[in-house]
């Protein structure tokens, strides 16, 4: 079975067990096909940097997380390993001891996974396990280290802050779920003392990391629609902070930017998406639910271009790379557009599985992680 087959049985699965979790590719219309690929003169050169694999992701998504200079990578099967982001030389890999449900987080000192049955797995640097404690539901949501704390975020959208070293909680922070949201992991990212949490329902939420208290709440996107799946409007990825603003993008919604300290929003235009933002100096990029890679100015929201020849390729989030933007697709591909005007100027292939994850920019480096566990670091000569 392939991973979105796998995604979809899943997402019916808890629909019919009576949880609000849907995954968007069940709405597609199967005799759709995805844009076959033509013939591409790349005006780039692209070479692997290195190769490594941790595993198969199963139902799941997972992400490298860089911390410094190494990343750390997980599977299903309960892997985590911890590798030089330059050379993808290992420095150690362990099993966790359970099967393993969200990707790793790390401040270079304390590395977090989620785990089965809503449990969460905290380690050192060395790989030697601190602590365990238990969320209230499944977490899927990479957990974020910082400011002394783990924040975990799980599918009840219940978010919990624990003691970095001891595992003791520390605050809790409770949202209401709707009764229908994409099955993903919206994301959460620390941003100075403050993390940025992806909810459903279009809202965005900040608190402040060491103690939970909620700095703003505000909504990208209102839900629309007569039925409660026209209504669905989640926060897709992970929020990027970049110089003083946090960016999101919704499904059926608005991408946006908004004032890191306030909430106050700069700008935002309406797209669907259900995967995250790239952000760079100038523009804000987003791939939409059909495939586009479009790129918003990011100064006020104008349209800078859109490329329409990936449709239906099941896109992942965008990575600003260079002069390039990198887009991994349901195949394996790696696509490359121009930053300036989105025209295809490079592609390479990985091993063949899907990619849903979010890519690194790790140095000189840009890494993707394949749900057939091919972790691919790739530099442009």
């Amino acid at each position: 079975m392939r991973v979105t087959e796998k995604l979809v049985a899943a997402s019916l699965l808890a629909l019919m067990a009576g949880c609000s979790s849907w995954n968007p590719f069940a709405s597609k219309d199967p005799k759709v096909e995805p844009a076959k690929l033509v013939e591409l003169k790349s005006s780039i050169a692209v070479r692997d940097a290195w190769k490594y694999s941790i595993g198969k992701a199963g139902v799941y998504a997972f992400t490298p997380a860089l911390a410094g200079n190494s990343l750390y990578v997980v599977n299903a099967d309960g892997a985590l390993a911890r590798l030089d982001a330059a050379s993808g030389r290992e420095t150690w890999r362990i099993k966790a001891g359970s099967d393993i449900t969200s990707s790793a987080g790390s401040d270079g000192s304390v590395v977090a996974v989620g785990a089965a049955k809503g449990a969460v797995l905290a380690f050192d640097a060395d790989g030697k396990q601190l602590w365990k404690a238990q969320a209230s539901s499944e977490v899927l949501t990479s957990p974020v280290v910082g400011q002394g704390v783990v924040v975990v975020r799980s599918v009840d959208n219940r978010i919990v802050g624990f003691d970095a070293k001891t595992g003791e909680r520390k605050w809790t922070v409770q949202r209401a779920t709707p009764a229908l949201t994409l099955r993903n992991a919206p994301g959460m990212v620390l941003g100075g003392a403050n993390i940025y949490v992806a909810q459903p329902g279009g809202k965005l939420l900040a608190l402040t990391a060491a103690t939970g208290v909620v700095r703003w709440e505000i909504v990208v996107s209102e839900p629309r629609g007569a039925t409660e799946l026209e209504r669905v409007s989640d926060i897709a990825g992970t929020p990027v902070v970049f110089e003083g603003e946090v960016c999101a993008v919704t499904y059926q919604g608005k991408a946006g930017c908004f004032d890191a300290a306030t909430g106050v929003p700069r700008w935002s235009k309406p797209i669907s998406s259900d995967v995250g933002v790239a952000v760079d100096q100038r523009f804000v990029f987003v791939a939409d639910d059909q495939g586009a890679v479009v790129a918003f100015s990011r100064e006020g929201g104008q349209s800078a271009w859109k490329n329409e020849a990936l449709a239906r390729r099941r896109l992942s989030t965008p990575a600003s790379y260079g002069r390039s933007v990198a887009v991994g697709d349901y195949q394996g591909y790696i696509h490359f557009l121009s930053r300036e005007d989105g025209a295809l100027i490079g592609r390479v292939s990985t091993d063949g599985s899907p990619i849903v994850s979010a890519p690194v920019v790790a140095g000189s480096n840009l890494i993707f992680q394949t749900q057939s566990g091919t972790v691919t670091a790739l530099a442009v000569e």
